[in-house]
């Protein structure tokens, strides 16, 4: 168990939220209980973030800040904690999708993780090592944050078929994951295409990539390995790709109809409705 009275808040991101946490609880005279009852959390919790032995979320840094006064402190350094806690191999990644004007996705097995619902991503997670699970989950849901800023990015995945039939936990589980899909059916800048069976050898064959271009970088190609990320730059990848990206969105059916199938495997293999 770390103790609170040797933290060093130069260890890590989380280390020095907690060093900053406990000095404006101190400073505004307040226990852990007393804090933890004016947030609507327990003081337990509080003195767990305040020890680094308890990832902090965005609501709880949201109610602390107001609570404390502490002019959005915790709110800025929750960014930095929870992309610490990303994979080594995978920060780079979530620094791009976090700067990218333009993202463009194509997943062959699965939802990809910034469309992913808690179940779903906590599932896919936990398949063979439930450490830590709870937390490893709301990292990863909170890369979901780039969907909802001031200038979000145009968001668009071409997602194969198998991905809705693949069952990922419990038929409820499903559901949940496809009607969240659905739930971005009117936001012109989330867009899910589907592949179907039906359109056969396809130019994702190799396996899912994503795209990410910027504002005034150069465009990033991304593909994924075991336990290992391969952005590239390389013009003649770049020009691959897209040109891959291009095929596989017209062989992809419409947005409408990919909403249209969406809902209808929902229905007829999750049971349920949808209005």
């Amino acid at each position: 168990m770390t103790n609170i009275n040797v933290l060093d808040p130069g260890a890590s991101p989380l280390d020095y939220y907690g060093f900053e946490l406990r000095r404006l609880r101190e400073a505004a005279g307040l226990t852990q209980r007393q804090l933890g009852e004016i947030v609507n959390y327990t003081g337990s919790l509080v003195g767990q973030i305040e020890t680094a032995r308890k990832l902090p979320t965005p609501e709880f840094s949201e109610r602390v800040d107001a609570a404390l006064g502490a002019e959005g402190l915790l709110s800025r350094l929750v960014v930095l904690v929870m992309r610490s806690q990303l994979p080594a191999w995978f920060q780079q990644v979530a620094e791009l999708q976090a700067r990218a004007t333009e993202i463009y996705s194509f997943e062959m097995g699965m939802v990809p993780g910034l469309l992913q619902t808690r179940g779903y991503a906590s599932a896919v997670l936990g398949a063979l090592d439930d450490a830590d699970l709870d937390d490893r989950t709301a990292v990863r849901l909170d890369r979901q944050r780039i969907l909802d800023k001031g200038e979000p990015p145009l968001y668009w995945v071409v997602l194969f078929e198998a991905a809705l039939y693949l069952e990922i936990d419990a038929p409820e589980t499903m559901r949940e994951q496809l009607a969240h899909l659905l739930s971005f059916e009117r936001n012109p800048l989330v867009n899910v295409q589907v592949l179907p069976f039906k359109a056969g050898a396809h130019a994702g064959m190799t396996g899912s990539f994503d795209v990410y271009r910027f504002a005034s970088d150069p465009t990033i190609v991304y593909t994924e390995g075991y336990g290992s990320a391969h952005p590239t730059a390389n013009p003649e990848t770049v020009k691959d790709c897209s040109r891959r990206y291009d095929h596989l969105q017209a062989a992809a059916l419409s947005l409408k109809d990919s909403a249209d199938l969406i809902r209808r495997v929902m229905e007829d293999r999750y049971g349920d409705q949808v209005a």
